[in-house]
């Protein structure tokens, strides 16, 4: 998971991943499938490790609250100390050729499946009276979606965790009102 959050799909190479699990090409082969399906695995990883900050925040009470968790837990993990900087579902293949389509087109429906959550759960809020009848669950999901994914770029180029803070508090203070 590391080597894709930090090198991209198609900067690491397979020496870099069986270097880094400690096995070999073959068992690389036999354990995973091919570079793509350890790809995926990684992902998956990343979904339930780093990334479960989205799981949570979707519990939040409150739409504000599922908001600003979202946005807290995107700058915390992509300036997690100790881990490369950014975002493994935002970075990992945005600039692919053909050869890393199907881990750019993962990606894609990653975060697409992240924004429907978003989304979905904004339509709850709607639904219970938590958001104004006329806010626009799908708007609401793609800008804290697009924030956090700027958040990611600007923390891979090095932009402070405070910083990226500030960021994302102030994209809070555009949220509609219950």
């Amino acid at each position: 998971m590391r080597v894709f959050w930090g090198q991209g799909y198609e900067g690491a190479s397979l020496t870099d991943l069986t270097h880094a699990m400690g096995i070999t090409r073959t068992s690389m082969y036999a354990a995973f499938g091919n570079k793509e399906d350890l790809f995926r695995k990684a992902l998956d990883r990343y979904t339930e490790g780093p990334a479960s900050y989205g799981a949570r925040a979707l519990q939040e009470p409150t739409a504000r609250q599922v908001a600003a968790a979202f946005l807290d837990g995107s700058v915390r993990a992509t300036t997690r100390p100790g881990c490369p900087a950014g975002c493994l579902g935002v970075q990992g293949a945005l600039a692919t050729g053909d050869p890393g389509s199907d881990a750019r087109d993962a990606l894609t429906a990653w975060r697409n499946a992240h924004t429907s959550l978003l989304r979905d759960r904004f339509r709850q809020a709607v639904d219970e009276g938590d958001l104004p009848s006329d806010a626009d669950p799908e708007l609401l999901a793609r800008y804290l979606m697009t924030v956090a994914n700027g958040i990611a770029v600007q923390a891979a180029g090095g932009t402070a965790r405070d910083d990226l803070q500030q960021v994302a508090d102030m994209a809070l203070r555009s949220w509609p009102p219950a």
